[in-house]
């Protein structure tokens, strides 16, 4: 199809089906281009939501997610996805192109530092990118359990087992209560300001049962959480953390275990478990499992900024903070995390 027999449109409320019709038929589509995060944008941080669609004769043909954050301290950006491990166009070859000539004239006319476009694959090998910094690991599982827990490699195994024979317990949580204190718990032991309660509470109401919360517990008391999204026949579990108990009692492992048991029995095929940057706690849990790392690639059209943004905790600029970030007493950290992390998108 050629360019001009498209119509760039932002989205508005009458075309959320629309557009979420699309992302399902979209083989490259991904949770993160779905409808609902531009109102978990707006509803849970107060950001502006730029979520443009390529139209030809009544049909969409392309769509491409934004969304706008500014901040002091952080930057001034136009991402696609915020907060999210993927974004970018997706749709015919004419309509991504169109998208994305009209994503730079945007960045240009918001006056943003850059505009970063979140993709799994390489789509501009000229641009400026981020192209070892992140990586993902999924798979596919098998619909017996049995077969899932004996692909776990010997010693990762025996964690699970561990936390199964401790008696830890799993349950699906109608709320983000015991998820909010065991995740806000976790990271602020990693030195990363927590986002808010309301983040959470916001990204249930939009995805409703396609977002769901797994509760571990010991005896009574809340060992491990992990919010999980589920899209097609895949599960990604996205938020989770475990309580100071979780470590001896082997809950996250438990947890995972339990989220990809009821997965497979739900019948999900693929166990997205998610970003993690390169050499980190989590890249490392993440591949005891027998997860592959998968690069993804993450790029860059630079408008007022000279440089690609290094906001990540591995820059050597930020080890102070995070160091004194993990004394802070947790009703602190909780307090104050959220003004910090709506910025970190």
């Amino acid at each position: 199809m050629n360019h001009s027999n498209l119509q760039i449109h932002h989205l508005d409320a009458a075309n959320h089906a629309r557009w979420d019709a699309f992302v399902d038929a979209c083989p490259e589509a991904t949770f993160f281009h779905r409808a609902g995060w531009a109102e978990v944008l707006r509803q849970a941080f107060g950001h502006k939501a730029h979520f443009l669609y390529a139209e030809a004769d009544g049909v969409i043909q392309g769509i491409l997610p934004l969304g706008h954050i500014r901040s002091l301290l952080f930057g001034n950006a136009l991402i696609s996805t915020p907060f999210c491990v993927l974004g970018g166009a997706v749709g015919g070859e004419s309509a991504c192109a169109a998208l994305e000539t009209a994503a730079i004239d945007l960045a240009q006319s918001l006056g943003v530092d850059h505009l970063e476009l979140r993709h799994a694959q390489p789509r501009h090998p000229n641009w400026p990118a981020k192209r070892e910094l992140y990586v993902n690991f999924r798979r596919t599982i098998d619909p017996d359990p049995e077969v899932n827990l004996k692909a776990i490699p010997r010693k990762q195994r025996a964690m699970v087992r561990k936390g199964i024979e401790t008696g830890l317990q799993g349950e699906i949580d109608a709320g983000v209560e015991r998820l909010y204190l065991a995740y806000s718990e976790s990271v602020r032991n990693l030195g990363t300001p927590v986002f808010s309660r309301r983040y959470f509470e916001v990204l249930k109401s939009v995805f409703g049962p396609d977002c769901e919360v797994l509760t571990v517990t010991h005896q009574g008391q809340t060992v491990a959480s992990v919010m999980s999204f589920y899209f097609r026949d895949e599960v990604l579990p996205y938020y989770g953390g475990g309580a100071a108990l979780a470590r001896d009692l082997k809950g996250n492992d438990f947890m995972y275990w339990d989220l990809l048991r009821r997965a497979c029995e739900r019948g999900v095929r693929v166990f997205d478990y998610g970003r993690s940057k390169v050499g980190t706690g989590s890249y490392s849990f993440k591949k005891n499992w027998g997860f592959i790392p998968e690069p993804l690639h993450y790029e860059f059209q630079l408008m007022k900024a000279t440089q690609l943004p290094d906001i990540n905790p591995l820059n050597p600029k930020y080890r102070l903070f995070i160091d004194a970030w993990k004394r802070l007493p947790l009703p602190v950290s909780r307090w104050l995390g959220p003004f910090l992390a709506r910025s970190l998108g």
